[in-house]
């Protein structure tokens, strides 16, 4: 009773020093909660700016009077079609124009007629993301417009287009409609995981390094308090801080879907409270692991600035670890859960799919973590026992 009673203590004393610094708090907790839901609308805005594009069916043509017919096609396609600005290539260059140019000889219709293979270009620049999105959707209409002449072309000639279609090919599309947002949305659980690592990583390094740097880590320890009770209040500030952020990451959210911009991303985003709490789940673990790490890691270093450098490491693997899942052609494999940070990455983006969890995907996690979480605070009572780094 004696042990958890001290060990509440120094939790309320570590959680009052925290409190006291109140910017660098509120920085923590604005970047734990905002980071995600402004990616989400970032994403949204992006997406929206493609779908008004879409809807405008503009067509921009360098030569559009060589080509009458092909025009034609394309007005009865719905499409509006504009001459496209003279100094188009350089603006395509720049990004000011966000939509490619079709380039059309001046014996385009002279081809057409002799029967011969006119040329024309589509003209985009892979750098400039807003134009070269436009050029798959002017290339496919480019494919119609040939289909379409090459169908008359054999009507005339008494052939029937069937026979030259050999086969007729129906697409089908296995994924559901969260499978396909997580395309837009598959980065989300990764600055969830960051956001949860800062928080820990700040708290951390404050109550180790930074109270040995302010010369209350040493009164501290004079106490004749048990060596665990300082460990279990230490960790419990620091696990707490990050347990906030983790909550304040996932529910944030459930309300940054109403700013979304994005009618058709509103409709795919499917993150409801269940998610929320699914996503809770997963995190905790890896926050509590982070905690104490991070701890231990911190209170070898005399200086708060030596503790920053020192735990770059840490940050550095946990930061790349997610990114396996990005390179990994392959697919999810049987090692990925025993990785932490890269197997919540995976849990959560089976969350977003809409899949369920079974025992033996969170257990995995989960005992990794809990191993990481002992390790570290033994490592931490070491030290404090030893009085730290002389």
């Amino acid at each position: 009773m004696r042990l958890w009673q001290t060990a509440a203590e120094v939790l309320r004393k570590e959680i009052v020093d925290a409190l006291r610094d109140r910017r660098t708090l509120l920085v923590v907790l604005l970047s734990g909660v905002l980071m995600g839901p402004l990616v989400l609308i970032a994403l949204s805005t992006l997406i929206a700016g493609f779908e008004a594009r879409a809807e405008q069916r503009l067509v921009l043509v360098d030569g559009v009077a060589h080509a009458p017919t092909l025009v034609n096609f394309l007005q009865r396609q719905t499409f509006t079609v504009n001459a496209a600005p003279a100094e188009y290539e350089q603006q395509l260059r720049n990004s000011s124009l966000a939509e490619p140019v079709l380039r059309i000889d001046a014996d385009f219709e002279q081809r057409l007629r002799d029967g011969e293979l006119p040329r024309i270009a589509i003209v985009s620049d892979s750098a400039n993301r807003r134009a070269n999105a436009g050029a798959p959707q002017l290339a496919r209409l480019i494919d119609a417009f040939n289909h379409e002449r090459a169908t008359l072309a054999l009507a005339l000639r008494g052939v029937a287009p069937a026979l030259v279609k050999v086969v007729a090919v129906d697409e089908v599309d296995l994924a559901g409609p969260q499978t396909r947002a997580l395309q837009i949305t598959g980065m989300l659980p990764f600055f969830v995981i960051i956001a949860v690592l800062y928080g820990a990583l700040n708290a951390a390094l404050d109550t180790t390094a930074g109270e040995r740097e302010r010369g209350s880590l040493e009164p501290l320890l004079m106490n004749p308090a048990p060596q665990l009770a300082l460990v279990i209040g230490k960790w419990g500030a620091v696990a707490s801080v990050a347990f906030l952020i983790a909550v304040l990451s996932c529910l944030s959210f459930l309300p940054a879907q109403w700013l979304l911009r994005s009618e058709s991303l509103q409709a795919l985003f499917q993150y409801g409270l269940r998610e929320a709490l699914l996503f809770l789940v997963v995190l905790l673990p890896l926050a509590a692991a982070l905690s104490a790490v991070l701890m231990a890691v911190a209170i070898r270093c005399r200086s708060f600035k030596e503790a920053q450098a020192n735990s770059t490491l840490v940050v550095l693997v946990v930061s790349v670890l997610p990114l396996v899942a990005v390179f990994n052609p392959a697919g999810e494999a049987g090692w990925h859960l025993w990785l932490p940070a890269l197997a919540q990455h995976n849990l959560m983006t089976r969350v977003l799919k809409g899949e369920g969890l079974d025992l033996q995907q969170m257990l995995i996690p989960g005992g990794v973590a809990l191993a990481l979480t002992i390790g570290g605070l033994l490592l931490l009572g070491r030290m404090l026992r030893h009085a730290a780094v002389k």
